[in-house]
């Protein structure tokens, strides 16, 4: 398969329990909780599903057996390449049933805090370098003016915050995606990290888009097959990306009381990526509130949590925040909120000459034969009655009306005068008062 490789300097696997970070207790828990809920009895099994190196499962295997937890079976399977199987004795899983009541979490082994900030420095976002040419091909099929380049490129190599505002239609949500298909590395997501002996999960399917796993062949020669440490998983750059939907508390830790596990933030997730905030002031929170818990992440580049005790900590901040609005941002920010954004950018609607070109590709795309009176009568009849205000959105809207009618008119697609008269009613509603 081939991959891009990645520049980012990869986390090592440990090569001893100590190198984990982690303390004896809590691998030997999660060891025995694994194999209690998974029902597992070979070394290789453990290992892949506790995401260590086969030496260091076997050397946490051996200490439970030391303290009578985990019994050899006695057998040597030859289906499983001659491995001997391991079983929980009655005092393993006493002590399994026990841990798990205080918490269910199993399986892949937490990467410490400590350990993951450190990682997050070596694949900072800040460390990218965005060319224009990387730039412009993320944005191929966008036709922007070449100004608005001009601003994109620093705010998106600089790593900091952007505030996109501007007309709606014009693209502020498809210039987010293009910035996020620029960035182009590869990343390393912790499966979970730990702090205070709380166990956080960070990887997310929904969120992280996996490149590749490193898994450790039981069977090869030399067990070092794994190029880095296999409690992360390598990704894209991740992009995390919402709406009018957007909840303070999605900011926060989740906490499962159930499960007595933690997920993280949003924002946590976003580590390493961008966090496009879409449509700011359409959410049920004031965009002010919003913005003043950013405040903080923006400024020092580290967020604060907390825990279900209230205990807090700080964890690194280390995203791409892009807002974006139809707001003009005096209307929903105080001066010293606006202070905080690092770059803001007017994403405006196209000016005629773009207008025709993008009109012109969308009509090529969707197989519609331009018309020149169809044309003329657009730009000299309509546009006229909103003061030629284009955007972005209308030669699709207006081409995918066309379309429609030809279809239930049953003709071959054409651009008709007419037709752009029944295709621009749809566009805008008519101002009046309906009785009721």
């Amino acid at each position: 398969m081939n991959m891009q490789v990645t520049t980012v300097q990869a986390p090592t696997p440990p090569r001893s329990m100590e190198d984990t970070g982690l303390s004896v207790v809590m691998m030997r828990d999660i060891l025995l909780k694994t194999m209690f809920r998974m029902n597992l009895e070979f070394a290789s099994d453990i290992a892949r599903v506790c995401c260590l190196p086969l030496p260091v499962t076997m050397e946490l295997i051996d200490l439970c057996r030391t303290q009578r937890l985990v019994e050899a079976t006695g057998t040597l399977h030859a289906n499983s390449g001659g491995e001997m199987g391991f079983r929980l004795a009655d005092a393993g899983k006493a002590r399994a049933l026990d841990a798990l009541s205080q918490s269910e979490y199993y399986g892949a082994m937490p990467v410490p805090l400590e350990m993951y900030r450190e990682q997050v420095r070596k694949q900072s976002i800040r460390n990218i370098t965005m060319t224009r040419q990387q730039l412009t091909s993320a944005m191929g099929h966008l036709i922007l003016p070449d100004e608005l380049l001009d601003h994109l490129g620093p705010a998106v190599g600089s790593g900091r915050s952007i505030l996109m505002y501007g007309p709606p239609g014009n693209g502020k949500s498809s210039i987010s995606n293009g910035i996020r298909d620029a960035l182009g590395d590869k990343i390393f997501v912790p499966r979970s990290i730990e702090y205070s002996g709380q166990v956080i999960t960070v990887y997310d399917p929904i969120v992280h888009s996996a490149a590749e796993a490193s898994v450790d062949d039981p069977y090869a020669l030399r067990k070092s097959s794994n190029r880095f440490d296999n409690r992360y998983v390598l990704c894209e750059r991740p992009t995390v990306i919402t709406g009018g939907e957007l909840t303070l508390d999605m900011l926060d830790l989740t906490y499962n009381p159930t499960a007595r596990t933690y997920t993280a933030s949003l924002q946590l997730k976003a580590t390493g990526g961008v966090f496009i905030i879409d449509d700011l002031g359409r959410q049920a929170e004031p965009p002010q509130k919003i913005v003043n818990r950013w405040i903080v992440p923006l400024e020092e580049s580290r967020d604060i949590l907390a825990l279900q005790s209230g205990e807090k900590f700080e964890v690194p901040f280390d995203t791409l925040v892009i807002f974006s609005t139809n707001f003009h941002p005096n209307e929903i920010f105080d001066k010293a909120a606006l202070r905080r954004i690092f770059f803001k950018i007017k994403i405006d609607g196209p000016n005629q000459e773009n207008f025709l070109k993008i009109f012109a590709l969308v009509a090529k795309k969707k197989k519609m034969p331009l018309d020149e009176k169809a044309l003329i009568h657009l730009l000299k009849v309509k546009y006229p009655t909103i003061n030629n205000e284009y955007a972005n959105y209308h030669p699709v809207f207006l081409i995918d009306q066309m379309v429609a009618i030809c279809n239930f008119e049953g003709i071959p697609y054409q651009m008709t005068p007419e037709l752009i008269d029944r295709a621009w009613a749809n566009m805008f509603v008519r101002e009046e008062k309906i009785t009721h």
